[in-house]
């Protein structure tokens, strides 16, 4: 018999024959029967919507049968919340959303969640994109993670609560009183990403900063075919500094709504993190394909099943005097019939066919927002004091970057930037110093060193109205927390079919070229981990005048088109001054008025030279223009430098456009060869006709530190001689 089958008929067998566990004296006082009746038909729903899924996948008609059956208690979590506490769920959590479903107006949550298990396009949360929990009406963001990567988002969105309070954003979301609960089970609870997310929350609540957030540890004991150590979750979060521990029963749903009461209280009266450990069962295995008697004892499996929470739970009701078994069976009946109705429907309902169809959504929409004029002259002058004079005069980048932060700031009181060193230090680059004593410490945030939660940070301030601007001090630096983007960010308006968005501006200092300082760590020219993100905008500005307009327009896209941008700055043109000669100034820039923007995918073209087109960004961009110059006085050959600038979604056409009637084109790269920018641009030259191009980019191979910190890069007299053999390959 299909283990579903019989765990359905055991419970129809126990309570009949009142085989159930001896619940006499068990405190039952914490729930009016009607409320305890509420929750027992939501883990009915929840065990028999687990009963759907296989149905359906035995049917050809589901798609994903991890099941919560065994974590019904999250039921009574839910009761003991407000349905406007924003909840990251773990994905064993059905029960916590039937539960919340039955807080709210207007739901039919049966039919929903079977949607998303049919993979319909009426699913009314992902479109048909993947089974995931997740509501707009019930403040349940959708999460496709099988780990604890929701973690640190949960923590920046909790302290985004605390930032609220003292200027709440525009499109802010979360009550000044509401807490952020997020759940994950006991083997995701070992995560870095988890670990990282527990100890900031910690780190965060030991200097008195509000963080209002509960996390539910879902202690099943197993994590697919690994054991949890007995006791380990206990010893490892019971007295951490900063975190009030807490535990339940989950088989107990009075005893569990009690704690959460508790647990709930505590983190909305005294905003300080509580660690809610729930102890739970897992039922079926690990999911509908996973045979669990290959890896876990028998005494095991039958000791998880002898515990159903649903047997549990009709015996503390007949204890309670909320409803007799017979009562008990009944509810379950008419949850099994309710789910069979919706199972029918929802099998015939249409799915996403084309591509076009499925990627609709991995832009979200655009939001309405208050029209702003810019920051009054009178603020200006009080933010930039006596730099005001500096204005009119040529700077490097750098400098042009602090003053467009500043301006935006002025503009754009939602903005907050987060990061290592950025505040009293003013960045390991000076790139933001003064801004904290502009705007604060509220708004110019130095973080403790994690990567994972300062994107997590950035990603939950989002959920509540800000628009981050965090930073990820180098380049390298990133790949301790890419998947922040990757599966969490960019992620999120695809899979809630645009209802929910994490709009930011990501500023990462890198590239290679710096002098006498770095080696891989500090001069990363790899961008590939960010250029295949789709929905991810990626720029890369080559002098400070570009920076300026085009981190507007990032900030643009971030807070009216909420899009999540990453802004490149390359680290060896921050202070660069000259072009050609020492002293000759030609690469500082005087500073764009604020109104002044680039537009996505709008490139940058110098010179109309015929001979070659070289195309380029960042530090290629620079060299180019020195190359430009020794071709046509040395050597005759007149060029024109493409500054691609956006660098995904890559402008194709414009580029094309931009190169114009130019007899060759040379592609230079500072990014290495495999992986880089240049083998798309490789390709949509050749998709596109062009009869002569070729291309210089970096060796595969890392950078290192010293006199060689240039060797595997791009160099201007490289440039000159890979342009004259194209030129003349082309005329032999």
């Amino acid at each position: 018999m299909d283990k579903a089958e019989y765990i359905h008929q055991q419970f129809l067998q126990r309570v009949a024959a009142g085989d159930m566990p001896p619940v006499a004296g068990a405190a039952t006082d914490a729930l009016p029967s009607e409320a305890a009746r509420e929750i027992f038909r939501s883990q009915c729903v929840s065990r028999h919507l687990d009963r759907m899924g296989r149905k359906m996948q035995k049917a050809g008609q589901g798609f994903y049968t991890i099941g919560s059956s065994g974590h019904e208690g999250m039921a009574a979590v839910a009761a003991a919340l407000r349905p406007t506490d924003m909840a990251f769920l773990h994905y064993r959590d059905g029960a916590f959303q039937v539960q919340r479903a039955s807080q709210v107006e207007d739901q039919d949550v049966i039919a929903d969640m079977l949607l998303s298990f049919a993979c319909s396009a009426d699913d009314p949360i992902s479109g048909g994109r993947h089974k995931v929990l997740g509501s707009r009406p019930l403040m349940i963001p959708p999460q496709t993670s099988t780990i604890a990567s929701h973690l640190p988002k949960a923590v920046g969105a909790a302290w985004s609560i605390g930032f609220a309070r003292r200027a709440r954003p525009e499109h802010a979301v979360l009550a000044d009183d509401g807490i952020v609960v997020c759940s994950f089970g006991d083997a995701s609870a070992n995560h870095s990403t988890a670990q990282g997310a527990i100890n900031t929350a910690c780190w965060t609540a030991y200097q008195q900063v509000p963080m209002p957030l509960l996390f539910v540890c879902e202690d099943n004991g197993i994590g697919i075919s690994v054991r949890t150590p007995a006791g380990w979750i206990e010893v490892a979060f019971s007295n951490r500094p900063g975190l009030t521990y807490m535990r339940c029963d989950g088989l107990d749903m009075f005893e569990t709504y009690r704690t959460v009461l508790a647990a709930a209280d505590h983190v909305r009266t005294r905003r300080l993190p509580v660690f809610l450990h729930v102890d739970t069962v897992r039922l079926y295995g690990h999911a509908g394909s996973d045979v669990e008697a290959a890896y876990r004892p028998r005494a095991d499996i039958e000791a998880a099943e002898a515990n159903d929470p649903l047997v549990w739970s009709a015996a503390l009701l007949a204890e309670a005097g909320a409803a007799t078994p017979q009562q008990a069976i009944d509810i379950y009946n008419d949850a099994e019939a309710a789910c069979e109705r919706a199972m029918i429907e929802a099998v015939e309902k249409p799915r996403l066919a084309t591509s076009a169809e499925v990627a609709a959504s991995l832009i979200p929409p655009p939001r309405p927002c208050r029209a702003t004029n810019g920051p009054s002259p009178e603020a200006r002058a009080r933010a930039f004091g006596t730099e005001v004079k500096a204005l009119g005069e040529r700077q490097p980048m750098a400098r042009l970057i602090n003053w467009a932060l500043t301006d935006l700031m002025l503009e754009c009181p939602e903005i907050v930037l987060a990061g290592e060193d950025v505040g009293a230090k003013g960045g390991v680059y000076g790139v933001t110093q003064k801004l904290v004593d502009r705007f604060g410490r509220n708004r110019v945030v130095d973080t403790l060193l994690d990567e994972q939660s300062i994107l997590g940070l950035a990603i939950g301030m989002a959920h509540n109205g800000f628009v981050p601007i965090p930073e990820i001090q180098f380049l390298a630096y990133l790949h301790n927390a890419e998947d922040q983007l990757r599966g969490e960010a960019a992620t999120l308006p695809f899979f809630s079919n645009g209802q929910f968005a994490n709009p930011m501006v990501l500023r990462i200092a890198g590239l290679g070229y710096q002098k006498g300082f770095g080696g891989h760590f500090h001069n990363d020219n790899s961008l590939a981990v960010l250029r295949d993100i789709p929905g991810l905008v990626l720029a890369c500005p080559s002098n400070g005048a570009d920076a300026a307009m085009m981190l507007r327009e990032c900030v643009r896209l971030a807070r009216e088109e909420q899009r999540v941008c990453v802004f490149v700055e390359p680290i060896a043109l921050y202070q660069t001054r000259d072009l050609h000669g020492e002293k000759d100034g030609l690469w500082a820039q005087v500073y764009p008025a604020p109104g002044k923007r680039i537009g996505l995918g709008d490139v940058g073209v110098d010179g109309d030279g015929k001979d070659v087109a070289i195309v380029t960004y960042g530090n290629g961009c620079y060299r180019s223009r020195q190359a430009a110059r020794i071709l046509v006085e040395a050597h005759g050959v007149a060029s024109r430098v493409v500054d691609i600038r956006w660098l995904a979604p890559l402008p194709g056409q414009t580029i094309i456009d931009a190169v114009g009637p130019a007899e060759h084109v040379l592609i230079v790269d500072e990014c290495r060869q495999t992986g880089s920018q240049s083998e798309a641009l490789m390709a949509l030259f050749a998709e596109n006709g062009c009869a002569s191009f070729a291309r210089l980019a970096a060796d595969d191979c890392f950078i290192a530190t010293g006199p060689a910190h240039a060797a595997t890069l791009p160099s201007r007299d490289g440039i000159v001689d890979a342009a004259l053999s194209l030129v003349a390959n082309r005329r032999a």
